[in-house]
């Protein structure tokens, strides 16, 4: 089944989706929206494009393990996109992917305007890796 992953965010938002298989993750595209409701339309046009089978959103926790406004914000763009989609969408803890996606982006000197085009599609194949390796690791 192919998995759309997305990194919600208030401007951006990246996205990434799996092969059938599950065992690859590959960006596809960062979109520039402001709108939730517009972007949630955008991002279900998506995935049924990809033929997704299921929709991950990152889920921002405290380090501490709390809720934050953030993750109030991811929760609810995830509840608005499930009324637009008929596959199931879940949440998935995010905690540190941006940071990563910064770090494989030092490591690959990817700098000023091309690092913040891409972060944001880095940090949802991070976050759909994750996915994957849980779903693999628990028989899913």
């Amino acid at each position: 089944m192919r998995i759309l992953a997305v990194d919600y965010g208030d401007a951006r938002t990246g996205i990434a989706i799996s092969d059938n298989s599950e065992f690859l993750a590959s960006p596809v595209c960062t979109i520039t929206e402001y709108h939730a409701d517009r972007l949630a339309q955008k991002v279900a046009d998506i995935a049924k494009e990809r033929g997704a089978g299921e929709i991950v959103v990152g889920l921002p926790i405290n380090m501490n393990g709390t809720k934050g406004e953030r993750a109030e914000k991811c929760e609810a763009f995830a509840e608005m996109l499930r009324g637009l989609v008929d596959v199931e969408v879940k949440m998935w803890d995010e905690r540190s992917t941006t940071v990563t996606a910064h770090q494989y982006l030092n490591e690959t000197n990817v700098r000023g305007k091309k690092r913040k085009a891409v972060v944001d599609t880095v940090a949802a194949t991070i976050i759909l890796e994750s996915y994957l390796a849980f779903r693999k690791k628990s028989g899913r």
